[in-house]
């Protein structure tokens, strides 16, 4: 294994929210697992918070899966030319290839985590 990687314990309060790139409104995230917070070369693991009307804008990935968990709250996830709501407990898994956003248009915040793997959609 390589020495590059590197065991941690996160506390989720003290990574900073920062709002990414293609995300709107308030559609803040916390990296907590990702190349520059930790080493990894697999997993991209983030939690997010999105206030009433943000969302992050219709996209597609190469390669890349990803995986949302609702944690909390109520959105619209639009995944390829279906929209659907989602809430708590509802779990996402979308494929390399698919065109997808989601859309906090529920009355609170919309809490949910992100898994994406690989790290980089190339």
């Amino acid at each position: 294994m390589s020495d590059t990687y590197k065991a941690s314990i996160r506390q989720i309060a003290e990574e900073p929210w920062q709002q990414f790139p293609g995300h709107f409104g308030s559609a803040l995230s916390k990296a907590l697992v990702h190349p520059e917070t930790t080493g990894s070369k697999l997993i991209d693991y983030r939690i997010s918070t999105y206030q009433p009307m943000a969302y992050v804008g219709r996209h597609v990935h190469k390669v890349q899966e990803q995986v949302y968990h609702v944690l909390d709250g109520e959105g619209m996830m639009e995944i390829g030319e279906e929209k659907r709501i989602v809430r708590k407990h509802d779990v996402i898994f979308i494929p390399p290839g698919v065109w997808h956003s989601i859309t906090n248009n529920g009355l609170g915040d919309l809490t949910f985590i992100v898994v994406t793997t690989p790290v980089t959609d190339e």
